[in-house]
C-alpha cells in the first residue's frame, strides 16, 4: 500500500468522497486480462469496480447542479473503491457520471443502481413489455434481474424468471414467477404459461433465446446481454435511455423498485466480496463499505 495525492477536481469536473460501492460480475472480468481491459479502455494495473455513491467534496470550474455536501451517485470506471472519485459534471455514461441521490435512498442501495440498473433498463427498451405480456427472463436472479424482473412489473407484465431452485424465493419476492433452468425448461415454461410468452430476456447467455424461439416469441422481443445471437437484438447499459438511472433511483425512493443489499464488506476484506460475488448466486447486491 502507498499513499498517493488527493484528485484534483478539473473544468467540468465535480469530486466525490465515496462512501459505498457497488459489485458488478463486469468488475473482474474488464481486468482479467490485458486484452480484455484494453477493450474496456483500460490499462493494467488498474482499480476496482464501477458503481459508487458519496458526496461531492469539490468542484471545477464552470460545473453547475452540482455543490459541496450533495449526496450523489453514479459510474467511475474501474476506479469506484477509492477515497474520491473525479467524474464528469455533464458525464452521460457509466463510465463517468454522477446524479443527484434521492432522499429516501441510502448511499449503500445507490451504490448499486448504475451498472444493473442501466443495463435493465436498456434491455426492457428493447421488449417494451405491457400490460398484455408474460415476459420470460433468464437469470432472473442475479444482480441486472432483480432490476429487470422489477421494472417489467411496474410496466404492468407478468414475468416469469429463471433460476436455481434456492432462488425461488428470492424471485416471488421480486415479483417474479420461479421457473428452474435447465433441461425441460420449455416444457415447464409451457405449464406455467399455456396461453403463451409474449417477450423475453436472457440476462446470462443464450438458454432462453433458444426457449423463446421454441415458445414462438418474436426475434425483435428477445433480448440478450450476455451473448450475440443472430437476429436477436442485444443490450448494454450504454443504450439506456438518458433519464433511466435518474428514473430508476426515483422508483427506489418511492418504494416501488426494492434492492436487497446481500452483504456489505469493509475495504479491507475486499477480496472477500469479489469472491463472493463472483459465486452468481448472491441473492441481492454485494457492497464495499469506504
Amino acid at each position: 500500500m502507498r499513499g498517493v495525492p488527493a484528485p484534483q477536481a478539473g473544468p467540468g469536473q465535480i469530486r466525490v468522497r465515496v462512501t459505498a460501492a457497488g459489485l458488478n460480475p463486469m468488475d473482474w472480468v474488464m481486468t482479467a486480462d490485458a486484452e480484455t481491459a484494453a477493450r474496456f479502455g483500460l490499462t493494467l494495473p488498474a482499480g476496482f469496480e464501477t458503481d459508487y455513491a458519496g458526496v461531492v467534496d469539490q468542484v471545477g470550474a464552470g460545473v453547475t447542479g452540482f455543490a459541496p455536501g450533495d449526496r450523489v451517485f453514479g459510474g467511475a470506471l474501474s476506479r469506484a473503491v477509492a477515497d474520491f472519485v473525479i467524474v464528469a459534471a455533464a458525464g452521460d455514461t457509466a463510465a463517468d457520471e454522477a446524479h443527484h441521490t434521492p432522499d429516501g435512498v441510502d448511499d449503500r442501495t445507490a451504490a448499486t443502481l448504475t451498472i444493473a440498473g442501466r443495463t435493465a433498463a436498456a434491455a426492457l427498451a428493447v421488449i417494451d413489455p405491457g400490460s398484455d405480456d408474460t415476459v420470460l427472463i433468464g437469470g432472473a436472479g442475479g444482480g441486472v434481474g432483480l432490476f429487470a424482473v422489477q421494472l417489467a412489473g411496474i410496466a404492468g407484465a407478468r414475468v416469469i424468471g429463471t433460476g436455481s431452485a434456492t432462488s425461488a424465493e428470492h424471485l416471488r419476492g421480486l415479483g417474479a414467477e420461479p421457473v428452474a433452468y435447465g433441461d425441460g425448461l420449455t416444457e415447464r415454461v409451457r405449464a406455467l404459461a399455456p396461453e403463451g410468452v409474449t417477450a423475453a430476456i436472457d440476462l446470462h447467455g443464450m438458454e432462453t433465446v433458444h426457449v423463446a424461439r421454441e415458445l414462438g416469441v418474436p426475434d425483435g422481443r428477445i433480448c440478450t446481454i450476455a451473448a450475440q445471437v443472430d437476429g436477436i437484438p442485444a443490450a448494454n447499459g450504454a443504450n439506456a435511455g438518458p433519464d433511466a438511472l435518474a428514473e430508476i433511483a426515483r422508483l427506489v425512493a418511492a418504494g416501488r423498485l426494492r434492492v436487497p443489499v446481500a452483504a456489505s464488506f469493509p475495504i479491507e476484506q475486499i477480496r472477500r466480496a469479489a469472491e463472493l460475488q463472483a459465486g452468481r448466486h448472491v441473492p441481492g447486491k454485494v457492497v464495499i463499505d469506504l
